[in-house]
């Protein structure tokens, strides 16, 4: 199988080269080839409709950074609440959700992009115009109840907040991840 998603991300690292200009596929595979355990998310991230793609490289510490880049949320990853106590809420009144974005990341071994991240992605193309991204939200927002969501509309990306425990057919989430 990891022949399979090298290929996948290959093919879609060479369509999308305004993603990434200055950066070498040859480069990028052996660097994914060191650490299959990235793989196993790229391939979860793809399998989830995420269309994952190289968005840039840390000039730090030099990991290359992936990205869903399908046009509108992930299909695999839409009608969660924000986390696992969002969740709860709900199916105490007897409404089930399909999951929760922050558990569903860590099982990924993804992140969700922050809401600067988010903003950034969006340079790149235009992003979840019919639908929206829960992002990772601080605490202190978190704590009093709300979560953050983005999206694109009118040619703007806006950043919202819900209640954590809302959740919606047209509303995932986006994930990163550093290799």
């Amino acid at each position: 199988m990891s022949k399979e998603i090298l290929e996948i991300l290959r093919i879609r690292f060479e369509e999308n080269m305004q993603r990434h200009q200055a950066l070498k596929w040859s480069e990028v595979q052996a660097r994914l080839e060191e650490n299959p355990e990235r793989l196993r998310s790229l391939q979860e991230m793809e399998r989830s409709g995420g269309e994952p793609d190289v968005i840039g490289q840390d000039p730090v510490t030099g990991e290359y950074i992936f990205c869903d880049c399908s046009a509108e949320t992930p299909v695999g990853r839409r009608n969660v609440c924000f986390d696992r106590k969002g969740q709860e809420a709900r199916e105490k009144k007897g409404v089930y959700p399909q999951g929760d974005a922050l558990g569903m990341a860590e099982e990924m071994g993804i992140e969700l992009l922050t809401p600067d991240q988010y903003r950034e992605l969006q340079q790149l193309g235009s992003f979840d115009q019919k639908t929206s991204s829960w992002l990772k939200t601080p605490q202190d927002i978190r704590a009093l109840g709300g979560a953050l969501f983005g999206d694109r509309r009118y040619g703007h990306v806006f950043i919202y907040h819900n209640g954590a425990q809302s959740f919606y057919g047209v509303r995932g989430f986006r994930g990163l991840l550093r290799v």
